[in-house]
């Protein structure tokens, strides 16, 4: 009974929940990040690379069936989706952050400052002497 009360209390954790939902959601972002490599990015690349298809670019070493494909087209389309998810997320972040910057700036006011260590204890000394 310890072990699953134990494991009840990790998995209720707010750190785990956050993390659950983080996963969640970036799994969801990531099919809008897809669409909008395959669906609107890529086509735009292809008009500039003359409609090339890098998932079919290939080196060939050998010759007949045991001959090994190098497929180095895909990790050039794997390689640049990367780099678009990777910048929508950078910019993502930063329009948090600059939202999260906003919010603490239009926070309250920090409270006047009060009198120093040493003005205090320069008043304490000052009572003392007159007594």
């Amino acid at each position: 009974m310890g072990f699953i009360k134990e494991f009840k209390e990790f998995a209720m954790k707010g750190n785990v929940m956050d993390m659950a939902v983080g996963v969640i959601i970036g799994g969801a972002f990531g099919k809008i990040v897809t669409s909008l490599v395959d669906d609107v990015l890529m086509p735009l690349v292809g008009m500039v690379t003359g409609n090339v298809d890098f998932t079919s670019l290939a080196f060939k070493i050998g010759e007949g069936e045991e001959a090994a494909v190098l497929k180095y087209g895909n990790f050039i389309q794997n390689t640049v989706d990367f780099i678009i998810v990777a910048f929508c997320i950078f910019l993502m972040l930063k329009g948090i952050n600059k939202l999260n910057r906003k919010k603490e700036e239009s926070a309250e006011p920090a409270a006047p400052a009060g009198p120093t260590q040493e003005e205090l204890l320069a008043e304490i000394r000052d009572l003392l002497k007159n007594k």
